[in-house]
């Protein structure tokens, strides 16, 4: 069997270098062993930069924010977590995690995170109309369900009233389109509109908003997750908005999370967040508004076959299916690089089945079809056969808790203090469901 082994290596090397997702691997003290291409692009560090050195020293995140660190403490495996945190250049890295313990004779030698980028896009300004030299409005934004025609309205009015507005949601939700929706229906219009990347160091992003503000008359400017930024610069961002605000500039800016818990963890100015608030809008992730998934994939395949000449239609029953149950956690920007990566392959086929969907997501989505129970499925009834308990009240648990979050639009705080108990313990719940 050694000699097999010996003979894989070379396979094995080749098919992790050329992967098409991040792979890091530690051993049982947090010191890296694999690192490859993908994870290099990802996280812009090189092998000579983490070879030997713990992931505590490479990153800036607390020891129980790391997955990886998570899964060699309770060697149990952690699937489809989002997560952001900055690299020792101070740069924002945002991707979609997998990570499993490795074992070797029944002891835990070390563990293996597969990481899907969500960054790299996102910096781009990756959004799902700019690429086919649109402009993007209001009625180019898929808004189907009551949440999200709830956001059109609120952004219509704030274009109206030309104050600032913030907007609040996770990565990948759409929060880009609604600034440039806004935007694009103000009046009298603006002539520009420029995104700002707010990193937490990056002292140039003021240099940038300073020079835009002084030799422009007229701009929207959409400043990206200001919590990224470090209080000092937040504090200087403020002066600045404060300086131009009796211009004829709009000033829109993003938050990803609760702005009162951003402001409690010292993330958060909280006069910044004063000078935004006057117009708030909360921007729902996907999974509290399915109705949206369809309409969208709809208007993806279409421009899809005017662009390439395709046949591509919609999907079948069974994706249709497993799209709806699925939570996508990168929201509307994963939904779309999947339909890209989907796409990409297609031929003369005219529905996208099972079988043409990744191998990534195929292992994300393969445990939904029984896992997926309404109300009704915790009645006990004389027809029905048992569960063991144990399984009955961890899935009754499972139902109790994510109706709590949907009641509360994901809001860990709020939803937290309805179930009586602390924002760690939802929180350690909440990562168990996810195993």
């Amino acid at each position: 069997m050694k000699p097999i082994d010996n003979d894989l290596t070379p396979f094995y090397r080749h098919a992790t270098e050329h992967a098409s997702v991040g792979i890091h691997a530690v051993n049982a003290q947090g010191q890296t062993i694999i690192y490859n291409d993908k994870m290099k692009e990802i996280e812009g560090l090189n092998l000579k930069d983490v070879i030997d050195r713990s992931i505590l020293e490479l990153f800036q995140f607390e020891q129980e924010e790391s997955t990886l660190l998570q899964v060699l403490q309770t060697g149990e495996k952690v699937l489809n977590v989002k997560q952001t945190y900055w690299n020792h250049n101070g740069q924002e890295i945002t991707t979609i995690n997998d990570t499993f313990p490795v074992f070797e004779n029944d002891a835990l030698i070390g563990a293996i995170e597969f990481a899907r980028d969500i960054t790299t896009l996102e910096k781009l300004v990756y959004q799902p109309l700019r690429r086919y030299g649109e402009p993007i409005t209001f009625s180019s934004i898929t808004a189907v369900s009551a949440p999200m025609k709830a956001v059109i309205q609120t952004a219509e009015k704030a274009a109206i009233a030309r104050l600032p507005v913030l907007l609040i949601g996770e990565s990948g939700t759409g929060k880009d389109l609604i600034a440039e929706g806004i935007h694009h229906n103000l009046d009298p219009v603006n002539q520009h509109f420029i995104t700002i990347f707010c990193q937490r160091s990056d002292s140039a992003i003021l240099e940038k908003l300073y020079e835009s503000t002084n030799s422009l008359q007229n701009c929207t400017i959409f400043c990206e997750r200001i919590e990224f930024l470090s209080l000092t610069l937040q504090e200087k961002l403020l002066q600045l908005l404060e300086e131009n605000h009796m211009k004829n500039h709009m000033f829109i800016a993003s938050i990803g999370g609760d702005p009162i818990d951003l402001i409690a963890s010292g993330q958060l100015l909280k006069e910044l967040y004063y000078f935004f608030a006057s117009v708030t809008i909360n921007v729902p992730p996907l999974h509290l508004r399915r109705e949206d998934i369809k309409p969208f994939i709809e208007n993806f395949l279409k421009r899809h076959r005017q662009r390439f000449g395709s046949n591509i239609q919609a999907l079948s029953s069974e994706v249709n299916e497993l799209f709806h149950l699925y939570d996508w956690p990168g929201n509307l920007k994963e939904l779309e690089i999947l339909l890209e990566e989907i796409v990409s392959m297609v031929t003369t086929e005219e529905l996208i089945t099972f079988e043409m969907l990744p191998l990534h997501f195929k292992w994300k989505v393969q445990a939904l079809r029984d896992s997926s129970h309404d109300a009704s499925y915790f009645v006990v009834q004389n027809t029905k056969e048992l569960l063991p308990l144990d399984e009955y009240l961890r899935e009754a648990e499972e139902y109790y808790l994510q109706k709590a979050l949907n009641m509360y639009e994901g809001n860990i705080t709020k939803t937290a203090n309805a179930l009586g108990m602390s924002r760690q313990n939802l929180q350690y719940r909440i990562r168990k469901m996810k195993k």
